[in-house]
């Protein structure tokens, strides 16, 4: 029998108050507005994908495990934004780490739920369905090769340097252009490795010079700083956008934000993978390849550990506490093994020699 004390609730006003739950802890301090976003995206998603008229209590573990099967099979939205498609092809379902996230957001919600008394017992508690199941943690190699890397970042400046070159380009009010502010996000975003939320947060005066060198001085996870150096390539568009860019999009409304959108407000996270997809349209069909912004991230840190860069200043960097980390942000280059073993360090250079 029921208890008295669970409440038979719908599934879109369970949601409905525990966004205004979530939104609130971050109003005070309790949790990132960015943590608050994705907690309230994701559980916005689930009432969706469950059926929002249905009383939240009556779901059961086969019930939830459907709902993460249609979430995993569920398009990447983020796209399908701001730009034309890249490559044939629909967009691609949600990444293992997506999945993985949502399943997190999810629990808590339902957590969360128990301590409220909308349901009488936790279904997550019952879900069988596994990530194998959901289509794996890694479905696709992310880091770009050498040579999609090197097209998506000459694109990147060309669109910096000449702005209306290119085929397809869309004429824009001058007070809407966008193209220096979208060379400079991929830039920084290949060249330097931040975090999309480290990006989109990041101010004017986060930007300095010292001894000559640009660095920006990003604010990451658990309340710590880096100063991380730019390469020239990257502080020139820098410079270029703060010259000629940012007034164009800026209407007194962010006077601190660095990158803001044609409307004048700090640029979204939801935004850049948009950028990304413009720039991509820029690329040789031949060396073109869809990323995430997580993707390029990946793709900083596996290029910079394949050229034997320092791994503590590698973990510096993409603000790790912990080398160990750096293994979830390695992916495999093909020929990296065979490179390697033609220059040895105890050998020297091996290839052609002769056997004895």
């Amino acid at each position: 029998m029921r208890p008295a004390d669970v409440q038979r609730v719908s599934v879109a006003e369970c949601v409905d108050r525990y966004a205004e739950m979530v939104r609130a802890k971050a109003s005070t301090g309790a949790l990132a507005p960015a943590s608050a976003e994705v907690y309230v995206r994701d559980v916005v998603t689930f009432g969706a994908l469950a059926g929002e008229d249905r009383v939240l209590d009556d779901l059961t573990g086969e019930d939830v495990d459907e709902v993460l099967l249609r979430f995993a099979r569920k398009p990447d939205e983020r796209r399908r934004r701001g730009a034309r498609p890249v490559g044939a092809g629909a967009a691609p379902s949600q990444s293992g780490a997506s999945q993985a996230r949502f399943r997190r957001s999810v629990s808590a919600f339902f957590r969360h739920a128990v301590v409220a008394g909308w349901v009488q017992l936790n279904p997550m508690q019952a879900v069988t369905v596994r990530p194998k199941q959901r289509g794996g943690l890694r479905a696709e190699r992310r880091a770009l090769t050498v040579e999609q890397a090197e097209g998506l970042l000459g694109a990147a400046r060309g669109l910096a340097d000449a702005p209306d070159a290119g085929a397809g380009v869309v004429r824009r009010r001058p007070d809407q252009r966008t193209e220096l502010r979208d060379g400079l996000i991929v830039l920084l975003l290949a060249a330097v490795g931040p975090r999309v939320s480290e990006l989109t947060s990041a101010n004017v005066e986060d930007f300095f010079v010292n001894g000559g060198t640009r660095y920006w001085r990003i604010f990451g996870k658990g309340g710590r700083t880096r100063d991380v150096p730019l390469p020239r390539p990257v502080a020139e568009v820098l410079d270029a956008y703060l010259a000629e860019g940012r007034g164009l999009l800026d209407r007194g409304r962010e006077p601190k934000a660095l990158l803001l959108s044609w409307r004048g407000r700090r640029l979204a996270r939801g935004d850049v993978q948009g950028v990304i997809d413009r720039v991509l349209e820029r690329v040789d069909a031949g060396r073109r390849r869809s990323v995430t912004p997580h993707g390029l991230r990946h793709t900083t840190a596996t290029h910079l550990l394949a050229a034997a860069t320092d791994m503590d200043a590698v973990r510096r960097v993409l603000g790790h506490a912990d080398l160990s980390t750096l293994g979830r942000y390695r992916d495999e280059l093909p020929g990296e093994l065979e490179a390697a073993m033609r220059v040895h360090p105890l050998l020297g250079p091996v290839e052609g020699r002769r056997g004895g």
